[in-house]
């Protein structure tokens, strides 16, 4: 299994010639992964507001059906992967608490398209997401992160028809842990994108 790794010296230094930056945003609900994923894989160690829960969030983050749950993140994290010398994809994982959203609208501009992680669990947390999105016109697709122990093990026909996801939206399954499947994940946005490119080219 392709995991997850966080040495200094297993990252990549930016190219000297790098010159086009393409920006990716992953939303969702309060404790599904977005923090993982981008970690996962990132080339550099990423950037992260992560800090401990304090009694301040009590009864206001929704913690319930996450017993291990400490931290939270309070502004975004930030991580990047060379596609090329010359270009460079930057991730953004914004944060899943409620109190936190107003902080979303700007995080989306000037973003490319989007990843929309979904638990399960708790898939409701990911319908303000897609509602933004939309909202924006922003492309995106949803991956559905499995985690271990997760009793709840919907198909994804199911997940589509729960959340009324159009058809054109690509829906696919992750482990937000493993490298190999976060980048399984950006591919699967990428090609989306491409498509509705050509889409819009074609007469």
């Amino acid at each position: 299994m392709d995991s997850v790794t966080f040495e200094p010296s297993a990252r990549t230094p930016l190219s000297a010639v790098a010159e086009t930056g393409l920006k990716i945003v992953v939303v969702g609900g309060f404790g599904v992964g977005k923090t993982t994923l981008v970690r996962s894989v990132s080339e550099i160690r990423p950037l992260n507001t992560e800090e401990v829960m304090t009694e301040a969030g009590v009864g206001i983050d929704r913690t319930a059906g996450l017993p291990d749950k400490s931290t939270t993140t309070v502004a975004f994290d930030f991580g990047r992967i060379s596609l090329t010398e010359r270009t460079v994809l930057y991730l953004f994982g914004a944060p899943g608490q409620e109190r936190f959203w107003f902080l979303w609208d700007r995080l989306f501009s000037g973003t490319l398209g989007a990843v929309v992680l979904v638990d399960t669990r708790r898939m409701s947390d990911c319908w303000y997401a897609i509602d933004r999105l939309e909202h924006h016109n922003t492309p995106f697709l949803v991956a559905v992160n499995r985690f271990e122990g997760d009793t709840n093990a919907f198909p994804l026909s199911e997940i589509r028809q729960a959340l009324a996801l159009p058809d054109h939206v690509p829906l696919i399954d992750c482990d937000a842990r493993v490298r190999a499947s976060g980048k399984n994940v950006l591919i699967a946005l990428a090609d989306h994108l491409y498509e509705l490119a050509m889409a819009r080219e074609t007469p």
